[in-house]
């Protein structure tokens, strides 16, 4: 298989958080890495829409040259694909529970999180748009809340003492933030230490970059 991506952006990069993380655990997808650079369009070009008609990342490779265009289908495959310590739990209730928070932060704070970071400082060179900006950051403060309150008693990671996909995709986005010189958890002082905590994870430290 081949996951074509691009390093920095939340979408791929969250991907890439949850094959590490697998690999910690001993999971070997033998999944290639793919980089399409986005900067350079290469992502718009005949090639990449050969593979995903709507140019976006990442984009998943099956052995059989079929595609996955979608982030959380690709991971959700590789759940089914590589069941062996899967993320997401073992009975009804711990799937129910890790694919709702990861609901909730892909939608109510990832999305909002890069609609903010290009409004403010894009890499893509969007102009800034103060007023979209502001609109963003009063959208994230009850998901933020949320995450908060999940972090107060005590537990380490977003669903408890095992990594998830929600801590995954809430990491990749923070790292765009950085990238743009943004921060948006206020005084949210479990969140910041969460963040800090995730960064210093194995799995974090062979993706992030920033």
């Amino acid at each position: 298989m081949k996951l074509y991506m691009v390093p920095l952006a939340p979408n791929p990069t969250k991907v890439m958080l949850y094959i590490a993380e697998r690999a910690e655990l001993g999971v070997e997808m033998g999944i290639e890495e793919v980089v399409v650079n986005t900067v350079k369009r290469r992502n718009r070009e005949p090639a990449h829409l050969a593979r995903n008609p709507f140019g976006t990342l990442p984009v998943l490779e099956l052995d059989d040259g079929s595609y996955l265009v979608e982030s959380l289908a690709i991971i959700e495959y590789l759940e089914d694909e590589f069941p062996e310590d899967a993320l997401l739990g073992d009975t009804p209730k711990m799937r129910g529970t890790a694919r709702d928070v990861e609901r909730i932060v892909d939608l109510r704070v990832a999305g909002p999180m890069g609609l903010y970071g290009h409004a403010k400082n894009s890499p893509l060179g969007i102009p800034p748009d103060p007023e979209k900006a502001a609109k963003m950051e009063a959208n994230l403060q009850t998901p933020l809340d949320y995450l908060e309150h999940l972090l107060s008693d005590g537990r380490p990671l977003l669903l408890g003492d095992r990594v998830s996909i929600a801590d995954c995709t809430l990491q990749a986005s923070l790292q765009f933030l950085r990238y743009v010189e943004a921060d948006l958890f206020g005084e949210r002082p479990l969140l910041r230490s969460w963040d800090a905590r995730y960064r210093e994870r194995p799995a974090a430290q062979t993706v992030l970059r920033w």
